[in-house]
């Protein structure tokens, strides 16, 4: 199963809430601004989660950190700390906005067992509904997840380990036949797909019809055999089933060629391969694997 690995070290300091201003020390506990005191409620550690890709290369090969899988870098990264079932911070990071801190978000942790999530991402428009903990992609894409427990005292090494496996599936449709002269675009209709991820249980949620229109490039007209499709969606861990319209249309939007898979099976690290004719009959069928995912599921339309 491809995943993303997640290194806990210590590092610097970035306050994630604006509702407390306590005077850190040397990372054991918090000092009262006025007496210098320890506040005995409310001892922390520190953790710089820095977040590495491409499965084998060190982090400091290059600078700032990175999350990459199939060679795509991620685009988002939240984290979100709970205790006792209530969020009590969060951090999300960007390429563009966070600088030299993409990839190694720091959360001061207060003693005690927390749940801190990881969600991991290169999808489009993402939205984040902190009330029903979920986060919802209007074009969802790779994607990856972890539920961490670590239960945190003033000796706690900051040296933690942290695994994100994939929660992404993905539907992969190979056109056989001769791209016709006119063809514009291919829409790939799930009557059932997951847009959105609740990031406490892992499960995919923000189920909907909704077709995906791929455009498709000049170059491919009258082509055979060469045109591949791909959309991304989430799942859970149990395998679940739909159908699957698939249409070529010009530039008018008018039909040049449709196929309906049927019962078409989706469950989460896996890549779901059909392959067939839109345009012509009779054309021998060839299956494709996705290999850098679990072995996918291949069927004919």
């Amino acid at each position: 199963m491809r995943k993303i690995h997640v290194l806990a070290l210590i590092g610097s300091l970035v306050m994630l809430s604006s509702c407390e201003k306590p005077v850190i020390s040397d990372g054991s506990f918090i000092e009262d601004e006025g007496t210098g005191e320890e506040v005995t409620d409310a001892p922390t550690r520190k953790f710089t989660f820095t977040v590495k890709g491409d499965f084998g290369s060190p982090y400091f090969m290059r600078a700032g950190g990175y999350l990459s899988a199939d060679g795509q870098d991620m685009t988002d990264l939240w984290v979100f700390d709970y205790v006792d079932g209530q969020c009590v911070q969060s951090v999300h990071q960007q390429p563009s906005t966070s600088g030299d801190e993409w990839g190694r978000p720091v959360l001061r942790l207060k003693h005690g067992t927390h749940h801190v999530y990881f969600v991991a991402s290169r999808g489009e428009s993402p939205l984040v509904d902190d009330a029903a903990h979920t986060v919802t992609w209007g074009t969802p894409r790779d994607t990856f997840w972890a539920d961490y427990e670590v239960t945190v005292t003033g000796t706690s090494n900051g040296n933690r380990a942290v695994t994100l496996d994939r929660v992404a599936t993905k539907l992969r449709v190979s056109v056989l036949d001769e791209i016709p002269d006119g063809c514009a675009s291919v829409a790939i209709t799930p009557d059932r797909w997951y847009y959105g991820l609740d990031y406490v249980t892992g499960d995919a949620v923000g189920q909907q019809r909704t077709e995906r229109v791929i455009t498709v490039p000049s170059s491919y007209i009258g082509t055979e055999g060469s045109l591949a499709l791909s959309i991304f969606g989430l799942s859970s861990s149990q395998e679940w089933q739909t159908d699957v319209t698939v249409q070529a249309r010009n530039a008018s939007g008018d039909d040049l060629g449709t196929a309906i898979i049927h019962d078409a099976p989706f469950v989460r690290n896996r890549s779901t391969d059909y392959s067939g004719c839109l345009f012509s009959t009779g054309v021998n069928t060839e299956l494709t694997l996705s290999t850098a995912w679990s072995d996918p599921h291949v069927g004919e339309f």
